[in-house]
């Protein structure tokens, strides 16, 4: 019955909204004041639950405590005392807007809801869209200056505008689910007791940020990989931001949040508007596990460009080479790296203008002439014949005071005149806000795509905004927006004008990783820390929001640059096997039998791929000593789960790992074994990890589910009950 009601639907004489996904309500209500309040979000309701709701309003209610429901976007008018999702200061110095309700408008999955200032010319449209296959909820803000062109030209200054404000429902306790980090050690799940208190977490840094996510999860402090109802929220947006989470005394928990950080102002005149970014949510009645299935899905389905084609296996020559980059030493990288099963081949840092540190040249992309004397076509030439596409390694937002680019036009900088320039990486960054920038970005990439039928670029950003002003500009905060949308709008222009070519997000490492920057890339360089016991937990972190494909994922030398770590080239393999499998060792320095052993893992992981990079996930180990992580096949036919033991103690044998995906009532093949498991058994008590002994231990199992009826071996779990039939293929 609930799925023949329409996605959206909207009651003027109640002010009602209701949001149906598959699985999920979303039901807001106009208030008396004219401002959207939240009234539910959670599990499908019939009419009898939905009449039964109750106002959320506060059980403190006082001449000190408003009594009415939370805000769907608070203003900073009224009594209203939590983290305003949007504050406006009109030029006489009023601050704050005060709605009348002036319509609404719906179209198919999407509701608009038009608020107008009873007072002055300031127009708000909350916007939120379903779709029929995601139980993600998007929603943003559109706010215009109403005033007329020709009227007096007073402007509106925007101190905050977020994308929406979000209720979790009255819980025993609330849990806050977010990653932490920093650059080498990106995404590191947290799970804290939310505070009474307003926690803010956000980057000001220009970029998403290597040590915080515009992502979280809410819960009562007992959901599980498998059970407990979650709700999470993922801002679409890649550079800075803030995400304001309020608990308050009487037990009410609400977050707000959107693009910008504090102490940032833009101002409207009179026909201008401010769209913010999506920020989408999710609920989810089945733990954590499912709340990142329902993720993936979406990145799938709405957010990644390609998301059916595969993500290559990948050698880069970053750690190889360094800056001591020549045509010959590539061209030997790449023959090596076409022998082993690589099929795109990534030309990194130093092919560039005076680039042999990182002292000079960033801003000059043209082929550094000792070291391609004929330009970058021999090489590219020689890597499709070898049969591999062609990558380049850029970083177009950023400059050298050492480049001709900077000594032709300073002013190109972010830069605040009477303030000395911070430089980091000695480099400054580029202010892509100003349309000539942008315009000479467009052109410069073009070119190189075009001339050298580049297939894929990896876009690097390395390092943070600092002194980040616009001299001469009248709204000069608007470069921290319009500098983003501008690397979006890039993106975007050289997919479309270039069909088939990819574009691999990197900052640093995981420095700029969100919905925003996926939406026009293919994958995201997860860390520049390829230490497979580091990456472990880093993948675990990016996994809650991002599905496999998006997760770049390398295999490198061993002792480990980053740690100085020694492991074994299986345990690599099988750490990097878990994402979007890339190489970027010495593989000169490496011999024939790692070689021939690195060619086999290769082609393992093809085989694999289909799994890993479309399949279901589910982590199915993790905060003991052994980690797990298990892709299904959507119609449940192929099975394929990862195994990792970083250390091995004595007199512990690693306990069977339960795979509760599995369907109990099937059987499933185990090839390497030629043994047959009942799905029950796997389910409850688990599958025998297989680790070798020692340290740096990991195995990869793969399951086929077979016809119950059919031939068992006689070691199987069926055959100790006396099942009998025959196995097919």
């Amino acid at each position: 019955m609930l799925a023949t009601l329409p996605p959206v639907t909207f009651d003027p004489g109640l002010g009602l909204a209701l949001l149906r996904t598959p699985n999920s309500l979303y039901a807001l209500r106009v208030g008396a004041d004219g401002s959207p309040r939240h009234l539910y979000w959670g599990a499908p309701l019939d009419a009898v639950g939905l009449a039964d709701l109750p106002e959320t309003v506060s059980p403190a209610a006082s001449s000190f405590e408003a009594d009415a429901a939370p805000d769907e976007l608070a203003p900073q008018t009224g009594a209203r005392f939590g983290p305003a999702g949007l504050q406006v200061r009109f030029a006489d110095g009023t601050r704050g807007a005060q709605w009348r309700f002036a319509g609404h408008s719906v179209d198919g999955g999407e509701l608009r809801l038009r608020l107008d200032d009873r007072h002055r010319p300031l127009r708000a449209e909350l916007c939120y869209r379903v779709r029929p296959d995601t139980d993600v909820v998007e929603r943003w803000a559109e706010l215009s200056h109403i005033g007329p062109a020709d009227g007096p030209p007073d402007p509106i200054t925007v101190d905050r505008l977020d994308s929406a404000s979000w209720t979790a429902p009255p819980l025993a306790d609330y849990r806050l689910s977010h990653l932490v980090g920093g650059w080498n050690s990106e995404f590191q799940l947290r799970r804290d007791r939310l505070p009474v208190a307003e926690t803010v977490l956000t980057s000001r840094r220009g970029i998403t940020g290597h040590h915080a996510s515009p992502w979280l999860a809410v819960d009562d402090g007992t959901a599980t990989e498998e059970r407990g109802e979650v709700w999470s929220t993922a801002l679409a947006w890649s550079g800075s931001w803030r995400v304001t989470v309020h608990r308050d005394p009487v037990g009410r928990t609400t977050w707000t949040g959107g693009f910008g950080h504090e102490g940032l102002h833009w101002t409207l005149r009179p026909g201008e508007s401010l769209r913010t970014p999506v920020y989408a949510g999710l609920y989810s009645p089945h733990g954590f596990g499912a709340a990142s299935r329902g993720w993936h899905e979406y990145v799938r389905g709405h957010v990644l460009p390609e998301p059916g084609r595969d993500r290559p296996v990948l050698y880069n020559s970053w750690e190889a080479t360094g800056f001591d980059v020549d045509e010959a030493g590539q061209l030997r990288l790449a023959r090596l790296a076409a022998g082993v099963g690589a099929e795109l081949f990534v030309l990194d840092d130093g092919w560039f203008g005076t680039r042999r540190d990182d002292r000079s040249g960033l801003g000059d992309w043209t082929p550094r002439r000792e070291a391609f004397p004929d330009g970058l076509r021999p090489l590219a030439d020689e890597v499709h014949r070898l049969g591999m596409d062609f990558g380049l390694w850029v970083e177009p937002e950023m400059v050298n005071r050492e480049s001709e680019l900077f000594r032709a036009h300073p002013d190109w900088v972010l830069h605040s005149p009477r303030l000395d320039a911070t430089e980091l990486r000695n480099q400054l960054v580029l202010n892509f806000a100003r349309p000539e920038v942008e315009e000479w970005a467009l052109r410069t990439l073009d070119h190189l795509v075009g001339a050298y039928d580049v297939d894929w670029l990896k876009w690097d950003a390395n390092r943070a905004f600092t002194e980040a002003g616009w001299a001469g500009h009248p709204d000069p905060d608007r470069l921290w927006i319009d500098h983003t949308r501008a690397v979006h709008r890039i993106m975007d222009r050289l997919r479309a004008d270039h069909p088939g070519l990819r574009i691999e997000a990197c900052a640093g490492g995981g420095g700029r990783v969100d919905l925003g920057i996926l939406a026009r890339t293919d994958q995201a360089w997860t860390s520049d820390n390829t230490d497979p016991v580091d990456r472990l937990g880093i993948q675990h972190g990016f996994g809650q929001l991002l599905p496999a494909q998006a997760m770049a994922a390398w295999v490198t030398d061993s002792p480990n640059t980053a740690t100085g770590r020694l492991t074994p080239l299986r345990f690599r393999f099988h750490v990097a096997m878990a994402g979007a499998l890339g190489l970027g060792g010495d593989l000169t320095s490496w011999s024939e039998e790692e070689l021939r052993e690195t060619a086999a893992l290769v082609a393992l992981y093809k085989e694999i791929r289909p799994l890993v990079q479309r399949g279901h996930q589910h982590r199915v180990a993790s905060g003991g000593p052994l980690t797990a992580v298990h892709y299904a096949a959507r119609d449940d036919s192929e099975h394929a789960i990862l195994v990792w033991r970083p250390t091995t103690r004595f007199g512990h044998r690693p306990d069977p790992v339960r795979l509760p995906a599995l369907d109990p009532a099937a059987h499933y093949l185990d090839p390497e074994l030629n043994r047959v498991h009942s799905g029950a058994v796997l389910v409850r008590r688990g599958i025998d990890p297989r680790l070798p002994a020692g340290d740096y231990a990991s195995s990869l199992i793969r399951l086929r589910r077979v016809d119950p009826e059919s031939d068992v071996d006689p070691e199987s779990d069926d055959a100790q009950s006396g099942t009998t039939g025959r196995i097919h293929g």
